[in-house]
């Protein structure tokens, strides 16, 4: 009999939450300390009903969508740029490297300082973020083209443009697909984290609120939020890869 992975994964996730809501229930732990998954559906039912939790999962929607096109669109020409051109990657690589070994939550209040507060710091950490898998994927999906393929488009004069175009990037665009699929799911930590700093909404600014006013059911609630919507986002970009491979 063929097993059915994603049943094995809906019945073990489902053994977790029974287990979790037993622990808590039997043991008699503080909602403060963790709640009961029931809670948490509560909270969350109650929170979505009654529109609260919308306008911040809105701003951090924007500022995600806004984060991973721009350093997508980034990510993907420079790396383009940089596995066309082994000056330019010799000279520029080591600081593309050094920009990524920066904490990001230390750049932060920079941010703050240079973009003032809102959505735009939020959106430019959350881009920092996605940038740097889609470069390193493209670059080096960009040196691992067939050599033999290279040589019959030497062979047929085809010019450089048309190497990239007709070959370079349709080689690597699995490659560059998943660093797309990385950057999606480290969107929402960007855009998470930039809010813990520097906004007064969205998502990660509600758990920090929730955290001051010792609101834990919340605070779940809004992780389950950022976990499906992640989720989901994953799935759509993994979705496109697939109708266009």
């Amino acid at each position: 009999m063929k097993r059915n992975p994603l049943l094995g994964t809906f019945t073990l996730g489902v053994l977790v939450l029974m287990l979790w809501e037993l622990g808590v229930r039997f043991q008699g732990i503080s909602p403060l300390v963790l709640p009961a998954p029931t809670r948490i559906a509560d909270v969350l039912w109650k929170s979505l009903a009654n529109g609260y939790l919308w306008p911040h999962i809105w701003q951090t929607l924007v500022e995600v969508f806004w984060g991973i096109l721009l350093g997508g669109m980034l990510g993907c020409a420079g790396g383009i740029v940089l596995g066309e051109s082994r000056y330019l990657r010799t000279l520029l690589m080591p600081y593309v490297v050094l920009s990524q070994v920066v904490p990001k939550l230390a750049l932060a209040p920079l941010f703050i300082v240079w973009f003032g507060f809102g959505v735009l710091p939020t959106i430019v950490m959350t881009a920092l973020i996605c940038f740097f898998p889609l470069l390193e994927n493209t670059v080096t999906s960009m040196q691992l083209v067939d050599a033999q393929k290279l040589e019959l488009f030497k062979m047929l004069r085809a010019s450089q443009w048309q190497t990239l175009w007709h070959l370079k990037i349709p080689t690597s665009l699995p490659s560059i697909m998943a660093g797309f699929r990385v950057a999606v799911v480290l969107a929402w930590v960007g855009a998470v984290v930039g809010e813990f700093i520097g906004s007064s909404k969205g998502l990660g600014a509600l758990i920090i609120a929730a955290q001051g006013s010792m609101d834990t059911p919340l605070m779940f609630a809004v992780l389950v939020v950022i976990t499906v919507l992640g989720l989901t986002s994953y799935w759509v970009v993994l979705a496109f890869e697939r109708r266009i491979s």
